[in-house]
């Protein structure tokens, strides 16, 4: 007797299980954002769902494992996009730009990264720093910008004795800023920071800055 039947009903079970899965963590992202992590309540996400807390907890086991889950996404996310960028076919000037127009990008469309990780501050990394899988997370993108770096310095483009971390931090403090602030600094300078009509000035700026610290243009004359 053959065990084809099984093994296609074994596998349409598995993809039931990751499209809930996937389903589970979309809804509670948008709770964990809207009402942080103190905020947000299991039942909640259930509802909107239109489920059983005991379906969520069987998946997810706690209101904790959920909420790192969400942060494990979010952040898996944007170092997916930053793996993207082919830097051994592009000059290091261009792969930095093209690596801070892209880390803009995805912050500007995926606001709710910027928002759960201002949420993750708050509670001092104390969840992040419970995930095996996030505490790595920043390497591959270190080691991409140790990569454009050393290129550039090779090829004499770089002149700044610059440290990836603080390169990421510089692109990272920009990007993230003009999300995070929106609201407090529209109040403050009349300014909405994220309002379509400033975002390719401030695209523009992020690969300025950086390309400009880099290559020492910005540098004061003696």
């Amino acid at each position: 007797m053959s065990s084809q039947p099984v093994t296609s009903a074994s596998r349409e079970r598995q993809r039931d299980a990751e499209r809930t899965r996937a389903e589970i963590l979309e809804v509670a992202q948008r709770e964990f954002t809207r009402r942080g992590y103190t905020g947000a309540r299991i039942d909640e996400i259930a509802a909107l769902m239109r489920t059983s807390k005991r379906m969520i907890y069987y998946y997810f086991g706690s209101k904790e494992q959920l909420y790192i889950a969400v942060l494990e996404k979010v952040y898996t996310e944007v170092r997916a996009a930053e793996a993207a960028i082919d830097v051994e076919h592009l000059a290091p000037v261009t792969a930095i730009r093209t690596l801070a127009e892209l880390t803009f990008d995805h912050h500007d469309a995926h606001q709710d990264f910027i928002k759960l990780v201002s949420i993750e501050n708050v509670h001092q990394a104390e969840y992040l720093r419970r995930s095996e899988s996030l505490v790595n997370l920043g390497v591959p993108v270190i080691d991409l910008i140790s990569r454009i770096l050393a290129a550039g310095r090779a090829s004499g483009d770089f002149v700044a004795e610059a440290d990836a971390v603080d390169v990421h931090m510089m692109i990272s403090a920009f990007c993230v800023f003009r999300i995070a602030n929106q609201y407090t600094f529209g109040v403050l300078f009349d300014r909405d920071l994220a309002a379509p009509e400033h975002r390719a000035r401030h695209r523009q700026m992020v690969g300025d800055m950086i390309v400009a610290y880099l290559t020492g243009a910005g540098a004061p004359r003696p």
